[in-house]
């Protein structure tokens, strides 16, 4: 039976019964008065306090960009961060950087909308600002948008992403990652039936599932082996008291992140085992390698429940993308239409999430365009998360995505 009010409070009456357990732990096993002991338990159940609290208050919290100077040509330059679009369910903002002259690569970083806030793709973004001028989709906590506001699926989303297109114009390089890939397709196929000339000059997909069945892997057989009743009563909730968007049915991001933990378990528990231990030793940091990876993979947001729903459905089991069926606002989408934007698929070797093979069906749909200007990549000995934000990305990736801009810019 589906979760109500009552449910959603209660998570969130945990997660602060957690976070408050933690910092009575903290607060009491840190008291100077244990100092003069040697024993090693009230430092650790200290340390234990400290890195709880932490956890469970970073799940609730809205991480900021953090990105206020870039450095580009050896000067540094201001970063005014500004929104350009207000959407019910997502901002365009612009990274606007204070430079003598603008930047000739204009690019639309579409954020995943899959628990997880935009700014997962943070490092993505200082890796771009100082030779591009960049855009991203910021997308709300549907948990802050009020029912007023109405409802939000993958198809509102591909409108979306098909206005922030139009607004921002037809010299742009379009960079989507992971869950958006498809969505971003069918919004430049769109755009290129109804504004041909508008199409984007290129279409980076990174990671992203345009054919789940390519290349199975956890993620995807989930979707595809549970009945959506099932997945109705087990993953919906309704938004609790406190919040702007009390009563609306929403996908928690908390399950989201629970279902991914879940994957790599004894990789997580051993990293809060070693935090625990290295702030009980006194060699934790603020801003350590521990804090700086989980401070952004613990913070989620819900997805409305129309969202989560028909992504699961329409996506991973009808593969209605990879069948070139889908849908939007009536009318049927072709991706063969596409014939101005070059596209580029990234995918991870060991990408565990959007398996090799997944991202790269994309290209099988272009018709429309000629072999030369499709392109794919696959990064040896990458995971989901490096592919776009990590080493791999920084190394690899990132100058091949440059290099392959630069050579449809005209």
């Amino acid at each position: 039976m589906r979760h109500f009010i009552m449910g959603y409070d209660y998570f969130e009456s945990t997660r602060q019964l957690n976070q408050w357990m933690g910092a009575t732990a903290k607060a009491f096993w840190g008291s100077p008065a244990f100092g003069f002991s040697t024993n090693p338990i009230p430092s650790t159940f200290a340390a234990w306090g400290k890195v709880t609290e932490h956890a469970f208050d970073r799940v609730s919290a809205v991480p900021d960009w953090g990105i206020d100077a870039v450095v580009s040509n050896g000067r540094d330059y201001l970063v005014d961060i500004c929104t350009v679009v207000d959407k019910p369910f997502c901002n365009l903002v612009h990274f606007k950087v204070d430079r003598e002259e603008p930047a000739e690569r204009h690019i639309l970083l579409i954020a995943p909308l899959s628990g997880h806030h935009a700014t997962l793709v943070r490092k993505t973004v200082v890796s771009l600002l100082p030779d591009c001028d960049v855009f991203v989709t910021e997308w709300k906590n549907a948990r802050d948008v009020p029912l007023s506001k109405g409802k939000f699926d993958i198809e509102d989303a591909t409108l979306y992403l098909l206005d922030f297109m139009e607004h921002l114009g037809s010299d742009l390089h379009v960079i989507a990652v992971c869950q958006p890939a498809p969505l971003a397709l069918a919004a430049t196929a769109y755009l290129a039936e109804i504004h041909p000339e508008r199409q984007p000059k290129t279409l980076t997909l990174i990671g992203g599932p345009i054919d789940p069945a390519a290349n199975p892997t956890e993620v995807t057989d989930f979707g595809r082996t549970i009945t959506m009743g099932q997945l109705e009563n087990l993953a919906i909730t309704q938004v609790g008291s406190g919040f702007a968007g009390i009563g609306r049915s929403v996908y928690p991001g908390a399950m989201q992140l629970a279902s991914f933990i879940s994957m790599n378990w004894q990789t997580h528990f051993q990293a809060y085992r070693d935090q625990i231990f290295a702030v009980a030793r006194g060699r934790d940091a603020e801003h350590d390698r521990h804090n700086l990876f989980y401070d952004e993979y613990l913070a989620v947001l819900d997805m409305t429940e129309e969202f989560y729903l028909s992504t699961v459905k329409r996506i991973f089991k009808d593969r209605e993308v990879a069948r070139n069926v889908f849908i939007v606002n009536g009318h049927q989408v072709d991706i063969g239409k596409i014939s101005n934007t070059a596209v580029l698929t990234v995918e991870g070797e060991r990408d565990d999430i959007s398996a090799p093979g997944q991202c790269s069906a994309a290209l099988k749909l272009l018709t429309g365009l000629d072999d030369s200007q499709k392109q794919s990549h696959l990064a040896p000995d990458a995971g989901h998360y490096g592919i776009f934000s990590g080493k791999a990305w920084r190394r690899d990736i990132r100058p091949i995505v440059l290099d392959f801009i630069d050579k449809f810019a005209k």
